[in-house]
């Protein structure tokens, strides 16, 4: 499969400079570009690196000038980049569309227009799927659940009784939401499971990533808000309230009942204890430990979580230890011989 450099700029609605003539067989990063790909340079400090890069052409944000290579200026390189790698590399599920005899749908389901379900999905009593809802396989969506226009699940994903996930959410592979909350009442020496009557909400333009949990509220919903992003393997526990554009990185635990603001960020596994509150616009560093409410538009970092620059602090203090270690025991020497030769001064004066 090739394309002209010509068809390419038109596919990403750039301006071409070079001849639009020029074969283009594939698409790669400068890195492993040979001849006949074109690549991508977002910014002028890439540019240094096609000088040892095989690609024939290159895609570049519009002003930027490109020497000894043919080049397409655009608004946003990398939208037109993934225009064009998709074009070399089309998904064969895509345009696949309808019902698979091989699906399992209880009769009571309402099932919107355009829906994609594939083989070996389940679908339980009173569920509704709104339109252009695709399902892959090995999906599991149980009683009484809800799945938003435009959203996708991807294979062996569960969702539990009662499940709301709105329209234009991304569901990722073995993602499960709606298990029971980890609560347990000690009753006679033995662990019994609490009430487990709630449910999760997932809100508009959600993403989830793959293997990722999301458990049941004990009797109102688990809720992630608008707008937000959970990495792969994100733990998220009963009754948390996460709120709109959150970012979760891979490995995220937050305990149960705790809530967050706007336009959190938490990097790779971060854990929260539970019935905290995180505030809006709020950062916590990469397995930074929360023991207590973080206020909004700080950066918390480190075991337990504090302000920033107080465990920068901390770091440097830590840094000079060793050489402290060193002047203490100098300066204690140094006692040790003044207080020797104090005791032995009276003895040389009796004599």
């Amino acid at each position: 499969m090739s394309f002209t450099l010509g068809e390419i700029t038109r596919l990403v609605r750039g301006t071409c400079h070079g001849d639009p003539s020029l074969i283009i067989e594939n698409a790669d990063i400068i890195r492993d570009a040979s001849s006949g790909c074109i690549t991508l340079a977002d910014k002028a400090e890439i540019l240094n690196h096609l000088q040892g890069s095989e690609a024939s052409a290159v895609i570049v944000p519009e002003g930027l000038d490109v020497p000894d290579i043919a080049s397409i200026e655009v608004k946003d390189v990398h939208q037109a980049f993934a225009r064009v790698v998709d074009l070399f590399y089309p998904r064969e599920s895509e345009g696949v569309s309808g019902i698979s005899t091989a699906a399992q749908i209880h009769p009571s389901a309402q099932i919107g227009d355009d829906v994609t379900i594939f083989p070996n999905v389940y679908i339980g009593p009173n569920v509704t799927l709104g339109n252009q809802v695709t399902l892959y396989p090995g999906v599991s969506v149980m009683e009484g659940c809800s799945i938003g226009a435009n959203t996708t699940i991807y294979s062996n994903s569960v969702l539990y009784e009662l499940t709301e996930v709105g329209s234009n959410c991304i569901i990722h592979a073995n993602a499960t939401i709606g298990a029971f909350g980890f609560g347990y009442d000690s009753s006679r020496g033995h662990h019994v499971l609490s009430a487990q009557c709630g449910f999760v909400r997932v809100e508009d333009h959600v993403d989830v990533g793959a293997g990722t949990t999301i458990d049941r509220g004990t009797y109102g919903p688990t809720v992630i808000g608008e707008g937000s992003k959970l990495d792969n393997q994100v733990m998220v526990a009963h009754n948390c309230r996460i709120g709109k554009h959150n970012l979760l990185c891979s490995q995220v635990g937050i305990a149960g009942s705790c809530t967050t603001g706007d336009y959190v960020v938490m990097a790779g596994q971060v854990g929260i204890g539970d019935h905290l509150n995180i505030g809006s616009k709020t950062m916590l560093g990469a397995k930074a430990g929360v023991m207590a409410d973080v206020p909004e538009e700080t950066i918390f970092v480190g075991i337990p979580a504090t302000p920033h620059r107080e465990q920068m602090q901390k770091q440097a203090a830590l840094a000079k230890l060793p050489e402290m270690r060193k002047e203490f025991k100098r300066l204690q020497k140094e006692l040790n011989d003044v207080l020797s030769r104090m005791q032995s001064a009276p003895q040389n004066e009796a004599a």
